[in-house]
């Protein structure tokens, strides 16, 4: 998934349709979430055929970006915090002194984005709590299918 993400983005530079890599114009967003969640659910449909399982990290990241792409309608909220607060979650899944280091690094990443400029405070808490909303779901669903 991730290689056809970086080609949309960069043909999308290219083109002009989008400011720089970061794509961190809110209008041009939107393009970008759309086909990333086309590929995810792409990829879900692709699994569940070949697995006959839902695969249920990508299924709540899809999740995570269809309401991270609402919540840009209102406000920008910052997918870089979204994401890896998401990843804290599955690592916590695994093992729980991990996710403690990788929530720890997405709180760092937040406050890069603020220093960066690329998002305001809000905007970086706006993706956090939209995905630690996803990510206890995830740790739900985690705990009664795989453990």
């Amino acid at each position: 998934m991730i290689l056809p993400i970086i080609l949309w983005i960069y043909r999308n530079v290219r083109l002009g349709n989008y400011t720089n890599m970061d794509v961190s114009n809110r209008k041009q967003r939107h393009s970008l979430y759309i086909f990333i969640i086309i590929a995810t659910v792409v990829f879900l449909c692709v699994d569940f055929y070949l697995h006959r399982v839902i695969d249920w990290a990508i299924f709540l990241l899809c999740l995570l970006l269809i309401l991270m792409q609402l919540s840009n309608f209102f406000v920008k909220s910052s997918m870089h915090t979204g994401l890896n607060v998401y990843v804290a979650a599955l690592f916590w899944a695994i093992e729980p002194v991990m996710g403690i280091f990788w929530f720890i690094l997405s709180i760092l990443i937040g406050i890069t984005r603020i220093v960066l400029k690329r998002h305001t405070p809000l905007e970086v808490l706006a993706g956090a709590l939209i995905a630690i909303f996803v990510s206890l779901l995830y740790l739900v669903t985690a705990k009664s299918t795989i453990f």
